[in-house]
């Protein structure tokens, strides 16, 4: 009977000592808690252009021509980030110096181009989260320098600022609480533009699309 009793005495201690080891276990994290997106960024970005414009002469002597284009951008950005659960919503804007361009022949001594002289971007981004990773969408308005020129003996030059608009996706991974580097793909779509050449040249239509591929460093502030 002694022997019972003293079982019996183990066995709810026992039950309690789980109990109680069960309760302390309940405040304890079980993992450590991941970063957080939220906050603003300021960095830079650099990477290669390639794409198409297509020029056709509008009056005068009719042409056409379609440069392939290709070159080198660097510039800046800022951005900033909000974090719900794992999803991440923000916005961004993007500046860049570019040295994408190209030219076409129409004839011996005679060739046309197409020069982006900068562009930029104001954007809205929607991604995922997985703790230091973040894979995102990006889109938005466009805009940038783009140059037409002519050399037939005689060349001229102009540039104008156009609109457009842009799509892309990226990654990003937190080096540390405050350094975030990535990759990013663009599509840009200027649209046609005319330009109005000087006399003994063609007035022209200019319809310029690009794609980009680039990497980005940022501070988290």
């Amino acid at each position: 009977m002694r022997r019972l009793t003293l079982a019996s005495a183990g066995f709810f201690a026992l039950l309690s000592g789980s109990a109680l080891a069960a309760d302390l276990g309940a405040d304890l994290p079980m993992t450590a808690p991941g970063f957080d997106w939220t906050g603003y960024y300021a960095g830079l970005q650099a990477g290669y252009g390639w794409g198409r414009s297509d020029i056709s002469g509008t009056e005068g002597a009719p042409f056409a021509a379609s440069p392939d284009l290709d070159g080198g951008f660097v510039g800046g950005h800022v951005a900033g980030l909000w974090q719900f659960n794992q999803a991440v919503i923000g916005a961004r804007a993007e500046l860049s110096y570019s040295s994408i361009d190209g030219s076409a022949l129409l004839a011996p001594a005679n060739s046309v181009g197409t020069d982006v002289k900068w562009l930029g971007s104001v954007n809205a981004e929607a991604g995922f989260s997985v703790d230091r990773w973040l894979i995102y969408g990006v889109g938005g308005v466009a805009f940038a320098g783009i140059e037409t020129s002519q050399n037939a003996g005689a060349s001229f030059a102009k540039t104008r600022t156009d609109a457009g608009w842009t799509i892309g996706a990226g990654v990003d991974y937190a080096l540390t609480n405050n350094v975030v580097v990535g990759a990013q793909y663009r599509y840009y779509d200027f649209g046609k533009e005319h330009f109005d050449a000087p006399d003994g040249f063609s007035d022209r239509d200019q319809d310029l699309k690009l794609h980009t591929l680039g990497v980005n460093f940022s501070y988290k502030f």
